[in-house]
């Protein structure tokens, strides 16, 4: 047994010295090999208890980890978050798909990732012709309008929004999230998630038009296609 707590401390202790910093990396290495317990945590990290228990919880505030239905930690999603920004995987899987949803449905296409208080356009297609609304890329939307913030909210990537929880229940349920005339006047949409194997929200993939082309219900006019769409991509990464 000490052998293998030697080779644990050794796994995990890499020195930079900050400790809380060294500890925390250590936490977060250990349940990315597997969901830990409180007390799994501690043995594998030969962390005391309490301070596992401190850092752990701390890590889960800023959704670095979070919790399973049995209470064990395991990977939250802001890793999977920070890895997708702008990510050339992602953007290449996603641009053969992104025209072709636009030459299927003739409205505006975009790719959302989190970023911090706002979303960011990280890629759009739009059609060659016709009344549209462009988001131009690296454009930076707020979370508090609009379906692709929905998604986000749905899948408790942020804290603070102004998003019903039934209506986010039927996100959760659905995939797909929709709005209209909220965050511009004549505006719509429809959105769905791109996650990734662990079902981890990487990014939202979003169809945008005038309300008389989308519709009062955008999901009703688009929902299949876009989830159809945001389907092969996740599976495409």
């Amino acid at each position: 047994m000490r052998n293998a707590s030697i080779h644990r401390v050794r796994q995990y202790s890499e020195d930079s010295g900050i400790k809380v910093l060294d500890r925390a990396i250590a936490i977060v290495r250990s349940v990315a090999m597997g969901d830990k317990s409180l007390a799994n945590l501690s043995e594998d990290t030969c962390l005391p208890r309490a301070t596992t228990h401190r850092i752990a919880t701390a890590l889960e505030v800023h959704r670095v980890l979070t919790r399973t239905p049995s209470g064990e930690w395991t990977i939250g999603p802001a890793l999977a978050g920070f890895s997708a920004k702008a990510s050339p995987r992602l953007l290449s899987a996603a641009e053969p798909i992104m025209r072709e949803l636009v030459t299927t449905t003739g409205e505006s296409v975009q790719l959302y990732v989190l970023t911090g208080n706002t979303r960011t356009c990280i890629a759009a297609e739009e059609p060659p012709s016709g009344l549209t609304y462009t988001v131009p890329v690296g454009s930076q939307l707020p979370l508090t309008a609009g379906s692709a913030a929905r998604v986000f909210a749905a899948f408790d990537l942020i804290a603070d929004h102004p998003f019903p929880e039934p209506e986010l229940d039927r996100v959760r349920n659905d995939y797909l999230a929709e709005s209209v005339a909220e965050r511009e006047i004549g505006l719509a949409s429809v959105s769905a998630p791109i996650t990734d194997s662990a079902g981890h929200v990487l990014a939202v993939l979003s169809v945008s038009g005038p309300v008389e082309r989308l519709g009062p219900r955008p999901c009703d006019t688009w929902g299949k296609v876009v989830s159809a769409a945001a389907t092969r991509l996740s599976s495409a990464l």
